[in-house]
């Protein structure tokens, strides 16, 4: 067994299929199938880490602790979803055959889905950039930063919007040490130099080299310091910059009410409405009970189907996509909240 992974493989798993074809290509650049011996532990009852698995090839027997046994054989329907991806994990997870498999961060999928779901790539000023020659990943690599996770993703298109795209030639000074924090900075195009200056080398030692999708800036604006690097294009290059001001508004996410879900159940009894705000394919095989599925990439055009006298109480898996189409729905007037953390940890 030796399958390769590329976009269409990737396109036969949901929710994988429904994600635009860049962030599909970031996934087979960041991902590979990986194989396991028949008897191999994939997973583990009771576990809580952040993989999905899917199955490409032979089958997965998964074993609960009052021992029901069910086995999944790829191209099933069921292989179609990530294996056992209820947290804390239902199932003991092996391999019945010898396998193969792909594994993925969890979290990382979700800030893609709610990146393409939001629609932010249809921002035209963002979309003539990214399609310039070299400069196509830079906004995917940018979501796959652990710092650009944390961001709000009520707040991503807005801090797109604010961005001010800033030209270097090769030798630029781009921020200096021990100069105060103005800007949040991305780099779009060309290449970086990282240096800190020492009492002992006055020249600077080198510290890193960033790329296309890299960051920086951000230390100095959290914690109200000087910049305690130098940073100098390499090459000829392309960065966007946020200021501070904007870098400190959008990090904060906007006052957004969330429930537990004992909470939620009380808002339901009262006459509130579920709202899944996830895509049909997720929706179909789980939901709670009475949900109506609205996904966020067409919710403002759904609102008319919308009750202004309902309270909603919005879901997805762990809260981000929820938490972009409540703030929708309360900028349009609607009694939204979000289910905490989402539907991992809850049974539908």
């Amino acid at each position: 067994m030796d399958t390769p992974l590329t976009t269409q493989l990737l396109k036969r798993f949901v929710p994988l299929d429904s994600l635009k074809r860049k962030n599909l290509d970031a996934l087979c650049r960041k991902t590979q199938v990986a194989m396991a011996d028949q008897g191999k532990t994939l997973l583990k009852e009771g576990e809580s880490d952040q993989r999905l698995i899917y199955l490409v090839s032979g089958n997965l027997i998964l074993t609960t602790p009052d021992g029901t046994i069910e086995v999944i054989e790829s191209h099933s329907v069921k292989a179609r979803r990530p294996i056992s991806e209820s947290l804390p994990r239902e199932h003991t997870v092996t391999a019945g055959t010898a396998v193969e498999y792909i594994s993925l961060d969890a979290d990382l999928l979700d800030v893609m889905l709610t990146w393409d779901q939001a629609g932010a790539y249809e921002v035209n000023d963002l979309r003539s950039l990214d399609n310039e020659p070299g400069q196509s990943h830079w906004m995917t690599a940018l979501l796959q930063t652990r710092a650009f996770r944390n961001i709000p993703a009520v707040n991503i298109q807005a801090i797109f919007m604010r961005l001010e795209e800033i030209d270097y030639r090769a030798g630029d000074l781009v921020i200096k040490q021990g100069d105060e924090g103005d800007f949040f900075y991305i780099i779009t195009a060309g290449t970086c130099a990282v240096t800190r200056e020492t009492p002992l080398n006055r020249d600077g030692i080198r510290l890193a080299e960033l790329a296309a999708g890299d960051t920086f800036g951000e230390e100095a604006l959290i914690t109200e310091s000087k910049r305690n690097a130098t940073v100098s294009m390499l090459t000829s290059g392309k960065v966007m910059r946020l200021s501070k001001a904007n870098f400190q508004v959008l990090l904060k996410e906007p006052s957004i009410e969330r429930v537990d879900y004992s909470e939620a159940q009380v808002i339901i009894a009262n006459g509130g409405k579920w709202l899944d705000a996830r895509l049909p394919s997720e929706f179909e095989p789980s939901h709670q009970a009475g949900a109506i599925n609205i996904p966020l990439y067409v919710i403002r055009l759904k609102l008319g189907n919308l009750d202004p006298d309902t309270q909603y109480v919005v879901y997805c898996d762990t809260g981000r996509r929820s938490s972009a189409a409540a703030f929708i729905l309360i900028e349009k007037g609607f009694n939204a909240c979000v289910l905490q953390d989402g539907t991992k940890r809850v049974d539908a």
